[in-house]
C-alpha cells in the first residue's frame, strides 16, 4: 500500500505540471538518440538544429523550436532533476500557459541577444568568421528564465536573498568567462525577471492553486 501511494503521489505531482514533464519525455527521447549517433554524425545533426547565426539567418522559426528538444552534453537525468524542482513549481503555480509564455520568452529572447553579440564579434573582429556555425543547443535559457520567474513567487524578505543569488550564479560567469552562452544565460534571468507582469496576484505564491483548488489560469 504504502508503494501504491508514493506512486500515486509522484503521479500526481507530474499531472499537476503536464508540460514539463511532456517536455522531459520529448528531451529523454531526443537523448536516447543522440546516444545512437556517431560522433560525426550527431555534430552535423545537432548544428541544423542549432540556433547558430547560419540556421537563424535561414530557418530562424525551426531551430528556434528544435534547438529546444535537445540537451546540450547528453545528461538527462540532472535536468529531471531541475525540471522537478524548477519548472514543474512554476508551471504549476502560473499555469501551463504563462509558465510556456516566460520559457518561450528567455529562450527565444536570449537565443537572439547572445547571437545578436556573436554577430556583433564577428564583423568588428573579435570572433572568426567560421563562428557563424558555432553549436547552440539545449534548453538552459528557458530553465534560467524559469529560476528568475520563481523569485516572486517567494515571500518577502526572503525573495532579494533569492534573487541575488540567482543574479551571482549567471552573474559571475558572465564577468569571468564573457562567452555569447554566459550573455544568454545573463539575458534569460534579466526576462525571467521582466516576466513580472505574468504573475499578477499569484505573486508570494498567493492563488487558489497553492490553497488546494484546481489552477484555472494559464490554459487548465
Amino acid at each position: 500500500m504504502r508503494i501504491k501511494r508514493g506512486f500515486h503521489r509522484v503521479w500526481t505531482y507530474v499531472r499537476s505540471a503536464p508540460g514539463t514533464y511532456v517536455w522531459l519525455l520529448v528531451l529523454f527521447g531526443t537523448t536516447v538518440a543522440m546516444h545512437s549517433m556517431s560522433p560525426e554524425f550527431e555534430l552535423e545533426f545537432l548544428r541544423q538544429r542549432s540556433t547558430n547565426l547560419h540556421e537563424l539567418s535561414n530557418n530562424p522559426v525551426r531551430v528556434l523550436v528544435a534547438s529546444a528538444m535537445w540537451i546540450d552534453g547528453g545528461l538527462w537525468l540532472p535536468y529531471a532533476v531541475l525540471y522537478s524542482v524548477f519548472h514543474a513549481p512554476a508551471e504549476r503555480w502560473l499555469g501551463t500557459a504563462r509558465w510556456l509564455v516566460v520559457c518561450v520568452a528567455a529562450h527565444v529572447g536570449a537565443s537572439l541577444i547572445s547571437e545578436g553579440a556573436l554577430l556583433w564579434g564577428i564583423r568588428h573582429g573579435m570572433a572568426p568568421a567560421s563562428a557563424v556555425d558555432t553549436l547552440d543547443i539545449g534548453v538552459s535559457y528557458a530553465l534560467a528564465g524559469v529560476v528568475a520567474v520563481l523569485t516572486y513567487r517567494i515571500p518577502v524578505p526572503w525573495r532579494y536573498p533569492y534573487a541575488a543569488a540567482v543574479l551571482l550564479v549567471y552573474g559571475v560567469p558572465l564577468v569571468t568567462g564573457r562567452t555569447f552562452t554566459d550573455l544568454g544565460h545573463f539575458a534569460s534571468v534579466l526576462i525571467g525577471f521582466g516576466c513580472r507582469p505574468l504573475v499578477g496576484g499569484r505573486a508570494d505564491g498567493r492563488n487558489r492553486g497553492e490553497n488546494g483548488a484546481a489552477l484555472k489560469g494559464g490554459g487548465h
